[in-house]
C-alpha cells in the first residue's frame, strides 16, 4: 500500500428536480432522466506599460482556454455513469452538510443502486469512526452499510496494521472518540484524545514535561480539545522518542460543522505539529492513495472503473487522479468555477458541473 507525503462544501448536490435550487448541480446531473439546470487595464505612463499589460490579459486568456479544454462540463451523464463500476463520494459537504442532508441525495444513490453500481463513502472527517458514521447515515434515512464507509480514522489504524506496527507500542492522539475506537478494534494501545483536552502545563522555573517513552506513532486529527499540552507532548514523543511516527488523517484547510459556514480543520492542527517538530507528516487520508489501494484490493476493483465524486480540488479530485480514477468536480462547494478556471491552478477534473 503507497502513502504520500502531503506536500503543501458543499456539496455535491442534488439530483432531485424539487430539490432547493442552491443545492441542484452533480447529483441532479448524474440522473440521465432529469432536465439539467442551464446552467480595464488602468491607465499606464508608458506604451510599454500598456503592452505589458495587454500580454498578461492574453497569457491569462489563454490559460483559462487550456483550462477549459481539459475539463469538460458534463453534458452526457449516461456515458459517466455507464463507463464506471464505483462511484467514491465524499461526504462532509456533499451527502450532508453539518446534520442535514442535501436535497437529492437519497434519490440520486437509489439510482446508482438500481443500475448495480458500487457505492462508496471516503471522508477526511476522522472525529467518527466507521460504525458511528453508519448511525449518522441511518439517522439521515440513507441505507449504507459500515463495509462501505472509509473515514481518515479507520485509515490511520489501517495504515498501522499494514506496517505491522508492534503491539507493545502506544499511538498518542490528537483527535476525537473515532479515531479512539479505530486503534482500539484494530488492537492498539492509545493514550491522549479527548483525556488530554483539559489538561494545563504551568510554566514554573525548571519544570519539565514527561513524556512516555513507549509512545511508536502520534496521530493527528480534527481535535475541538485542541491545546498547548497536546502540542507539547506530541512534540516530545515525536522529537525524543526514536523512530517515532509522525502520522496525519489529513490536511484540510477547513470543515463543514455546520451548514453556516466554514470552519477551521484537521490542517490546522497538523500545522501546529509541523511547525513544532520540522518534520512532514504521514498523510492517510485524502488525497493520499492510501485508501484508494485498500479499496481497490477488498473489493477487487479497478481503479479505472472508479469515479471520484467531490467538491475540492486538493482532496477530492487530487485523490481520484493520485489513484488512477476518472474525477467529477461539483461546483456548488468549496470550489467555484473562476477557481477551477484560474491560471493559478494545476488540478484539473475530467468533469464539472455547475449547480
Amino acid at each position: 500500500m503507497i502513502v504520500t507525503r502531503a506536500t503543501t462544501s458543499n456539496s455535491l448536490l442534488t439530483l432531485c428536480p424539487s430539490s432547493s435550487s442552491s443545492y441542484k448541480n452533480l447529483f441532479w446531473s448524474l440522473l440521465p432522466w432529469k432536465s439539467r439546470l442551464n446552467s480595464d487595464i488602468g491607465s499606464c505612463s508608458s506604451f510599454t506599460r500598456q503592452r505589458q499589460g495587454l500580454q498578461s490579459r492574453q497569457m491569462a486568456s489563454v490559460s483559462a482556454a487550456a483550462v477549459q479544454a481539459s475539463t469538460r462540463k458534463l453534458e452526457k451523464p449516461d456515458e459517466l455513469i455507464d463507463s464506471v463500476k464505483t462511484f467514491i463520494f465524499d461526504c462532509d459537504g456533499v451527502v450532508w452538510k453539518g446534520d442535514k442532508l442535501i436535497d437529492g441525495v437519497s434519490e440520486t444513490l437509489d439510482m446508482l443502486r438500481s443500475k448495480g453500481k458500487r457505492l462508496v463513502f471516503v471522508t477526511n472527517n476522522s472525529t467518527k469512526s466507521r460504525k458511528q458514521y453508519g448511525k449518522k447515515f441511518e439517522t439521515l434515512g440513507l441505507n449504507v452499510s459500515e463495509e462501505e464507509i472509509f473515514a481518515s480514522s479507520f485509515a490511520a489504524a489501517a495504515y498501522l496494521k499494514s506496517i505491522n506496527f508492534p503491539n507493545d507500542k502506544k499511538v498518542y492522539v490528537i483527535g476525537e472518540d473515532g479515531i479512539l475506537k479505530e486503534l482500539e478494534l484494530a488492537g492498539f494501545q492509545y493514550l491522549g484524545g479527548p483525556a488530554d483536552g483539559e489538561k494545563t502545563i504551568k510554566l514554573e522555573p525548571g519544570f519539565l514535561m514527561e513524556h512516555d517513552k513507549n509512545v511508536g506513532a502520534v496521530v493527528v486529527g480534527f481535535d475541538r480539545y485542541f491545546n498547548y499540552y497536546k502540542i507539547q507532548y506530541a512534540t516530545l514523543c515525536i522529537r525524543e522518542n526514536p523512530g517515532c511516527l509522525f502520522i496525519a488523517t489529513n490536511r484540510d484547510a477547513v470543515t463543514h460543522l455546520t451548514d453556516a459556514q466554514e470552519w477551521a480543520g484537521g490542517g490546522s492542527m497538523v500545522g501546529a505539529i509541523r511547525g513544532s517538530t520540522q518534520q512532514e507528516p504521514l498523510v492517510v487520508g485524502k488525497p493520499s492513495t492510501f485508501i484508494m489501494e485498500y479499496l481497490s484490493q477488498k473489493f477487487g476493483i479497478l481503479k479505472s472503473q472508479i469515479c471520484m465524486v467531490g467538491d475540492r480540488l486538493d482532496t477530492d479530485i487530487l485523490f481520484g487522479q493520485n489513484g488512477g480514477c476518472k474525477t467529477l468536480l461539483v461546483l456548488s462547494g468549496v470550489t467555484s468555477l473562476q477557481m477551477l478556471q484560474s491560471p493559478n491552478n494545476s488540478i484539473q477534473p475530467d468533469f464539472y458541473t455547475r449547480r
